[in-house]
């Protein structure tokens, strides 16, 4: 009967974020529904305009700015008693760099006003390729260590590779911010890795 031994090795390597993609809303409240629907899509052409000069010019797309939902709801007043309604107009605009994710946040503060709501500054990693190498390579040789290590309690020593099973732990350089700032530090992410190997024992 052959014998064999599978580990599942970790490991984890450095990647700097290097993009942005902010999620800002839009709001409007009104009498009645119309006037919130018209008030937040005035609103939200504001911001349309303000990001697509901030995202072409820094090399990204038109498409990077996109609607993520859009929602109606009756408000009340201290009393209770229903006096309007609010609409909102969430969006996603994709930034290629961190200065233009910067220079974004103030100018739609500056073009918008009370209207604008940020929501959310996720940073990011463009390209998760290289650390991901280095992540998958880092948990290749913690799984080798463990098994050699294992082989020898039992007297035996590694042999060939039988199966080799690869995956992420987590996701590649994402670090989130619940406010935006006017200056953005990407700081530094992790990235992990899990590599499950089984190997036959001599």
């Amino acid at each position: 009967m052959q014998r064999t031994v599978t580990v599942t090795g970790h490991g984890s390597a450095p990647a700097v974020p290097d993009s942005a993609v902010v999620t800002v809303v839009g709001v409007r409240r009104a009498p009645t529904v119309a006037e919130a629907v018209a008030g937040v899509d005035a609103a939200v052409s504001g911001i349309v305009a303000v990001a697509r000069g901030f995202v072409t010019g820094a090399g990204g797309r038109e498409a990077d700015v996109a609607s993520a939902g859009l929602q109606v709801w009756a408000t009340t007043g201290p009393d209770g008693v229903p006096d309007g309604f609010e609409a909102s107009h969430r969006l996603r605009i994709r930034c290629p760099n961190l200065p233009s994710a910067s220079a974004l946040v103030v100018g739609l503060a500056a073009e918008v006003g009370d209207a604008l709501r940020i929501e959310a500054v996720a940073l990011e990693v463009t390209d998760p390729g290289p650390a991901a190498t280095a992540a998958r390579e880092s948990a290749y040789a913690d799984a080798r260590k463990r098994a050699a290590h294992l082989a020898g309690l039992a007297g035996a020593e590694l042999g060939d590779v039988l199966v080799l099973e690869d995956g992420l732990a987590g996701s590649p350089g994402i670090a989130r911010m619940d406010q935006a700032s006017a200056g953005l530090e990407p700081g530094e992410s992790m990235l992990d890795a899990a590599v499950t190997v089984t190997w036959q024992l001599l």
